[in-house]
């Protein structure tokens, strides 16, 4: 999974360290999580990139029902002025209705 962000104007740090905040949270409590890293576009000072691996489509849909990121949706959404995610591989449909259910904009390939 991709997940694509951009900042607006004066919120890079604020975005920047609630995505750290999260990222520990994530990391003890989805053993399923096989790689989650947030890294700032090079192009683009307020752009940012989630790139995430899951072990299964279970462990995905167990991410986005996870309280913690639900939390971090909800002020990041406060924050950014786009924010969508690409899905690659073949998933569940129960885990793109999960996806669907965040209200967040994504494609899957």
């Amino acid at each position: 999974m991709i997940g694509r962000l951009h900042a607006l104007p004066g919120q890079g740090d604020a975005l920047l360290t609630l995505s750290a905040a999260v990222d520990k949270k994530v990391e003890k409590s989805e053993p399923g999580m096989l790689l989650h890293t947030f890294d700032q576009d090079p192009n683009d000072p307020l752009g940012f990139v989630w790139t995430e691996v899951y072990a299964s489509s279970r462990a995905f849909e167990y991410h986005l029902q996870n309280p913690d990121l639900n939390a971090y949706l909800e002020a990041a959404g406060a924050i950014t002025d786009a924010f969508s995610v690409e899905l690659y591989r073949t998933v569940w449909p129960s885990a793109l209705a999960a996806m669907s259910a965040t209200g967040v904009p994504f494609e899957h390939f």
